[in-house]
């Protein structure tokens, strides 16, 4: 039997599932006697008769009828070898954007899979979601709900998590107690360019948890401003996901809030009709082993639409 090509064999398929030789080279973006040539050959080569055509119809034979589940699940795997060989590559070039978080491991993680570029344009979550949505960014670690990933054809996979605390005055003591969520100001601010995500997350864990919201229009959510608002404030002040990391001046506490513990979910996201190997590899790479991080906890807190909440 002469060689039989992968190529043959999807033409096969297509005009075995459009029954029509016309609309199948359309679909396959060949000409239409180029396309009736190929399967000729492909008979010629298999030694049966996979159609019966005239000028008015299109069928299968009961030879065609029989071979083309074979083929479809040939085809099938040859795709699934072709991806696994996109993953073990690493030749595939992707850009990565985020907020202010990327797990510590990536390069190591990703090296064999694809090579990531990270985005030097830190931008917030909202922004970065729909970077990836426009194709500017193959992915995108970043706050979503998932009504964002409705919205904009989006997946997403866990790929970690925060949990918030407080800041408060210093005490005499050197004692700290816990807050409970209703006992803490959350700060929400005016400027929904650049804290869009942050205020949604605000308002809701206000309405939820008895949290007050208190309308900022001075910039005081990270930094300088945040750290002069916890010193004005007779509450301790919810920190946000930015501000996790940055040293506390002496004067000021860390508070942990109880009742619920509050969370704040970093997802890696991808286009949903992604089907490049490499960055589905890195997907693979980047999120498989992830642990739970407390956000399933009975005393955990996520809001409502969080791609990983448990239904209420």
């Amino acid at each position: 039997m002469a060689r039989v090509e992968l190529r043959q064999l999807r033409y096969f398929v297509a005009v075995a599932e459009e029954l029509n030789f016309g609309r199948a080279a359309e679909r396959l973006l060949i000409a239409g006697p180029s396309l009736s040539q190929q399967i000729k050959s492909l008979e010629r080569d298999l030694g049966v008769r996979l159609f019966d055509r005239d000028r008015r119809s299109v069928s299968l034979t009961p030879a065609g009828a029989a071979l083309l589940p074979h083929t479809r699940a040939l085809l099938d795997r040859a795709d699934d070898l072709k991806r696994r060989a996109g993953r073990l590559s690493g030749s595939e070039s992707l850009r990565l954007g985020y907020v202010n978080w990327l797990p510590p491991d990536l390069s190591s993680r990703t090296a064999t899979v694809a090579q990531v570029h990270v985005d030097a344009w830190v931008a917030p979550s909202h922004t970065q979601a729909a970077r990836v949505a426009d194709g500017s960014l193959d992915l995108a670690v970043c706050w979503v709900r998932t009504e964002d990933l409705e919205r904009l054809g989006l997946r997403a996979r866990l790929i970690g998590a925060d949990r918030l605390y407080a800041v408060s005055r210093g005490g005499d003591s050197g004692d700290v107690p816990d807050v409970a969520a209703r006992d803490t100001d959350v700060l929400v601010s005016d400027d929904i360019t650049s804290w869009q995500s942050w205020n949604v997350y605000a308002d809701e864990l206000a309405r939820d948890t008895g949290a007050r919201a208190v309308r900022i229009s001075d910039g005081a959510i990270t930094g300088p401003a945040f750290f002069d608002h916890v010193r004005r404030s007779r509450r301790p002040v919810l920190n946000s996901p930015k501000g996790q990391t940055t040293p506390l001046p002496p004067d000021l506490v860390r508070r942990e809030v109880v009742a619920p513990k509050v969370h704040w979910t970093w997802s890696l996201v991808w286009r949903e009709s992604e089907d490049r190997a490499g960055v589905l590899a890195a997907v693979d790479a980047l999120c498989d082993g992830v642990a739970d991080l407390g956000i399933h906890a009975p005393d955990a807190w996520l809001p409502a639409d969080d791609p990983y909440a448990v239904p209420r």
